[in-house]
């Protein structure tokens, strides 16, 4: 029996009925404005981006199965509810091939918000770099399919995120918030939610990962060609690093990161594939060639994906002897701890103000009695 507190996220593939759709987009649009209203646009962007927040509005506004479309569909309410000439908020990408929408999106509305060509710039970049750490740095089997950009009209913003696991069909939702995130590549989650933690991940954008993203820069500022040795064997007896690794023998580790001279691994996986092809090799030569200043830099460049990050953080590790971070940087979906102190002691401070955000809002909402009796209700039962 799982423990209470826990949200699973399973794949959910069916759509929200239109009936059920249109009340949302109205009860999330009434429960905003209220936010913004008494709390301002800098504390919504801080509720949004709290993990167990988002789970109780999604609760309320009417979703009241925990799924991988609980994301999807609450941050689509949001996205059609809010103007932002209106609210002076607004909530661009989406899922798919909308989240590649992010960057011309953020172009267009830069002009409603009245931002500088500079501030558009850096929240462009901060769009790619969320996408990029959650897809490319840090490696937990999820693969992102959504990228949802909450933007104030004072420039700050949050980030809301989902990847799913292919083989479990399990999602993982990633949080951001501007004004946390004092280095992009150093712990910058506000959270990261998931049912699972794995056992090992690769978290390239972890602060533990410092000196593996110096190491990094310098082994493809130094010319990557040198590189090539390390996986194309020139002499029959030559003894490569890809020859400690069983890529055949199943382990029930999902890394095969056990920090042990020989490792092994399903078949399927590709943690730990660092066969570099020739066009791989290409992409590190033209990164050679730019010369990036920094690891952030190395990272955005087209065509840095998981298995060239994946492969110079190995090969810090096992030649020059620093280690990335593989501590999976899920944290468990309990709001508020447990009465029984487990994962942690009940913080009444932060439970009490979750709850009084959200029936504050309800409270003002200016919806019929019944809407917000059984939005109250759905509020109740998710507490």
């Amino acid at each position: 029996m799982q423990r209470k507190g826990i949200t699973n996220l399973p794949l959910h593939s069916d759509h929200t009925p239109p009936w059920l759709w249109k009340r949302m987009v109205k009860l999330s649009a009434a429960i905003t404005e209220v936010i913004l209203e008494e709390y301002g646009h800098d504390e919504f962007l801080k509720r949004i981006s709290n993990p167990y927040w988002f789970q109780g509005f999604s609760c309320v506004i009417g979703f009241d199965w925990h799924s991988s479309g609980t994301t999807t569909t609450t941050c689509g309410a949001l996205r059609a509810s809010l103007n932002p000439e209106e609210h002076g908020i607004v909530v661009l990408g989406g899922k798919g091939k909308n989240s590649r929408k992010t960057p011309s999106q953020l172009e267009d509305v830069s002009s409603t918000f009245n931002l500088s060509s500079k501030k558009t710039d850096e929240l462009i970049q901060s769009s790619k770099l969320s996408a990029k750490i959650d897809n490319s740095c840090i490696q937990d089997t999820y693969t992102l399919y959504q990228h949802n950009f909450f933007l104030t009209e004072n420039g700050k913003w949050a980030v809301i995120q989902q990847g799913m696991n292919t083989d479990t069909c399990y999602a993982r939702r990633y949080h951001w918030l501007s004004t946390s995130v004092d280095d992009f590549l150093s712990s910058p989650h506000t959270a990261i939610e998931c049912n699972k933690k794995e056992d090992k991940s690769l978290d390239m954008s972890s602060k533990e990962s410092k000196e593996v993203q110096k190491i990094s820069v310098d082994l493809v500022n130094d010319n990557p060609e040198h590189l090539r040795t390390y996986f194309k064997r020139k002499d029959p007896k030559q003894t490569l690093l890809t020859d400690f690794f069983d890529f055949n023998e199943k382990d029930n580790d999902p890394t095969g990161f056990n920090n042990q001279v020989s490792f092994s691994m399903p078949s399927h996986h590709e943690v730990l594939d660092m066969d570099l092809s020739d066009r791989e090799f290409e992409v590190l030569r033209n990164a050679y060639e730019i010369q990036p200043s920094d690891y952030k830099e190395l990272i955005s460049l087209k065509g840095i994906g998981p298995k060239k990050i994946r492969a110079l953080a190995l090969i810090s590790d096992l030649v020059y002897g620093q280690k990335a971070s593989w501590e999976d940087p899920v944290k468990y979906s309990f709001a508020h701890g447990g009465k029984d102190g487990f994962p942690y002691p009940v913080d009444r401070e932060v439970y009490d103000h979750s709850i009084k955000t959200i029936q504050d809002a309800l409270n003002q909402a200016k919806i019929d009695n019944k809407e917000k009796y059984n939005a109250i209700k759905r509020l109740n039962k998710y507490l």
